[in-house]
């Protein structure tokens, strides 16, 4: 049984306009999106900004209410609970955020933003939530002497293992990666990814890793769901999807990949236009505007979300 299970997944945010506030239309940032997250497994979610990455993370946490669908967690259906019972379940399923620094509140030192999740779920004593808290900063990199310095005081770097480090503060059972990296240096991004994965092994956590770097990507997911214009158009196992994607836009994507070899010629495929607006998404395949391969069957009808092989998906009607 999958620890999380996403079942037909929409947001839409409403257009409202006039004095009156009347509702004139909806942007679907998340347009029935659906996949299962295993214990101990990575998926990376990827694809172009705007495509509805961050929204399908939010709503899972309810950070955003999810306009429909089904969001099983650990055995609970997370749209059924009340705001007590939802905020108990947080403590399994955290998030660490894109932005290193604005994620963190400037007026608190690092121990009070690690220990904050602690003192709001765990009746503890205070040594033993200073304990935890050296413990936590220790295991992301981090001195415990530093516990009363300011996110104003450390590095962009060192900022994102201080939102680690507040993720883990309750043991959760899965966390949602929502571009960790996107903000930091090259060298750092090697680092952190480097410590996800060490901190995945020692404590058996499953992440949802969003990001729009595929070689990231690459590199920490046992699976991957590619994602355009709020909907999974290709889900595979990692190696599948690098070695043999199926979906046009998939090969587009990888295909923009630089690859760290002089001598290895990669052919481009270019995109033609602008990627739709999701207030009135195309017809049929909503990526058959800015396909090559697209045929006549590709504007009228949507394609279905069918198995190709053992963990390959495809919305293609190309396969």
């Amino acid at each position: 049984m999958a620890l999380l299970e996403v079942k037909n997944l929409k947001k839409f945010f409403p257009i409202k306009k006039g004095i009156l506030s009347r509702t004139i239309g909806h942007v679907k940032a998340v347009d029935g999106v659906s996949f299962s997250l295993n214990k101990g497994e990575t998926l990376g979610l990827v694809g172009e900004s705007g495509c509805g990455k961050t929204t399908v993370g939010r709503s899972l946490l309810r950070l955003i209410e999810p306009t429909s669908g089904q969001i099983t967690f650990n055995g609970q259906n997370l749209l059924a609970l009340d705001q007590e019972e939802l905020r108990k379940i947080r403590a399994s399923l955290q998030i660490i955020f894109q932005d290193p620094f604005s994620s963190l509140d400037p007026r608190m030192s690092v121990g009070q933003i690690i220990a904050e999740p602690i003192r709001n779920h765990l009746k503890i004593s205070r040594k033993e939530i200073r304990g935890r808290v050296a413990n936590l900063m220790e295991s992301v990199g981090l001195h415990p002497e530093q516990i009363n310095r300011y996110p104003h005081e450390f590095s962009g770097g060192q900022r994102q293992r201080i939102g680690i480090a507040r993720a883990l503060a309750l043991n959760p059972l899965a966390i949602i990666c929502d571009e960790p990296v996107s903000a930091l240096d090259v060298s750092i991004q090697a680092q952190v990814i480097n410590l996800l994965a060490r901190l995945q092994e020692q404590m058996n956590l499953s992440y949802l890793f969003i990001a729009h770097d595929l070689s990231v990507v690459e590199h920490i997911s046992d699976r991957v769901a590619v994602m355009y214009l709020g909907r999974i158009v290709e889900l595979a196992k990692d190696k599948d999807l690098y070695q043999n994607p199926l979906h046009p836009y998939s090969q587009a994507l990888l295909s923009a990949v630089p690859v760290p070899d002089p001598e290895v010629r990669k052919k481009k495929i270019l995109l033609q236009g602008d990627v739709p607006s999701p207030i009135n998404p195309p017809s049929g395949c909503t990526f058959h505007t800015r396909c090559p391969q697209c045929k006549a069957i590709c504007s009228r009808e949507e394609p279905v979300f069918k198995k190709i092989s053992e963990d390959h998906w495809v919305a293609c009607h190309l396969t």
